[in-house]
């Protein structure tokens, strides 16, 4: 699960806290990113910690959930590196193609569906199976009390649509992803022309 805010109170990070509960109450096994120390992609190597740390986790998870605040009617850059950080493939292996995705946002003021729309161009960049529900949380520092915890609402009952949904398309797929992933062109290229193709250190 990935936020995109680095506050003290981050209502992304609330949101996606909520989420993860949720998920974890239905039979899931979550893990959490925290974003802070992340370098900007290309500033430091790919061995940096925190971005092994993020690949590490890409490539455990079989569904992601990423949640980012919308700032000027966009997802955040702290939400935008910790994607950009996932490569699209590591040799020939693609850490991200065929797992299942849930978006959601937070906003400041009146319901918006920016970031989630930009995350959802994302995710199928990403080769990801992006669910079609969504949540986009309006008005977000009026809807969790002071523990942190969302209230209820019809925008708590939809993050549990939300997670729900996650879950079934997860389970659905979970045996055919590399079956409805597989591609003719692909099958062509050998590991290592795949590899040597992927690789910008080779260009």
């Amino acid at each position: 699960m990935l936020y995109g805010s680095l506050r003290e109170r981050s209502y992304s990070k609330l949101l996606t806290l909520e989420a993860a509960r949720l998920l974890e109450a239905m039979g899931a096994e979550v893990r959490v990113f925290d974003p802070l120390n992340l370098p900007q992609p290309d500033a430091a190597p790919d061995t940096h910690p925190k971005v092994q740390e993020l690949r590490d986790l890409a490539a455990w998870s079989e569904g992601m959930v990423w949640c980012s605040p919308e700032r000027h009617g966009a997802m955040t850059g702290i939400m935008k590196s910790q994607i950009d950080w996932i490569p699209l493939s590591l040799g020939a292996v693609r850490p991200t193609q065929g797992k299942t995705l849930a978006l959601m946002q937070v906003c400041g003021g009146s319901q918006s569906f920016n970031a989630v729309n930009q995350m959802r161009l994302l995710g199928r960049w990403m080769r990801m199976i992006t669910i079609p529900n969504q949540s986009s949380v309006a008005k977000a520092f009026l809807e969790f009390d002071d523990a942190g915890r969302m209230k209820p609402s019809a925008y708590y009952d939809r993050v549990v649509d939300v997670m729900e949904e996650l879950v079934k398309f997860t389970l659905l797929t979970r045996d055919a992803s590399t079956y409805l992933v597989d591609r003719y062109s692909e099958r062509k290229e050998s590991a290592e022309e795949l590899s040597r193709r992927v690789n910008q250190k080779s260009i």
